[in-house]
């Protein structure tokens, strides 16, 4: 059984292994990216938030998947491409896959045990549903899709776990 995020594989858009070990030390904020949504916008907002917090430890962990109303038909690189041209983005983009219900990919499984809500696994609800994960690979917050990513609770969230030392930057 999974301790934390560290514990996943994933696959990237060229669909090689990547580990999430990768992040240790790392406030992350994940989140299941659409092209075709009314939420794609979001994009725009998420690449902001990166560049303000990168250089403090902040990473965005992208996860494009097809499973709400279709709406993210590209695949491959298509992903990266339609990111990157229409809303600038620099974060990282893995493969696309299911992120609800038994046929999630394990990541998504883990995510949605963790912010059980009354007795219900909590997977994403649509497009954009954002998950904060601690320096110490834990998660600490989930935020519905509908809730922009500069949002004032979604931003203290990310600074308090950024002024957090995690276990593995401990001396």
């Amino acid at each position: 059984m999974a301790k934390n995020i560290y514990d996943f594989e994933v696959k990237g858009l060229d669909g090689k292994p990547v580990k999430l070990s990768n992040y240790k030390g790392k406030v992350l904020l994940l989140v299941n990216i659409a092209s075709r949504c009314r939420q794609t916008p979001q994009l725009d907002t998420l690449e902001k938030l990166y560049e303000k917090y990168r250089e403090q430890g902040f990473e965005i962990l992208a996860f494009p998947s097809n499973e709400f109303s279709g709406q993210m038909p590209e695949s491959g690189y298509a992903i990266q491409e339609f990111c990157s041209v229409n809303y600038g983005v620099k974060f990282k983009i893995f493969a696309k896959g299911k992120v609800k219900g038994s046929e999630a990919q394990p990541l998504y499984q883990y995510l949605a045990t963790e912010t059980k809500q009354l007795l219900r696994n909590n997977y994403p609800l649509w497009n954009f549903q954002k998950y904060i994960v601690d320096r110490n690979g834990r998660v600490v917050d989930w935020f519905n899709p509908w809730k922009w990513p500069d949002s004032d609770k979604i931003t203290e969230t990310i600074e308090k776990c950024l002024k957090e030392k995690g276990v593995e930057n401990k001396n």
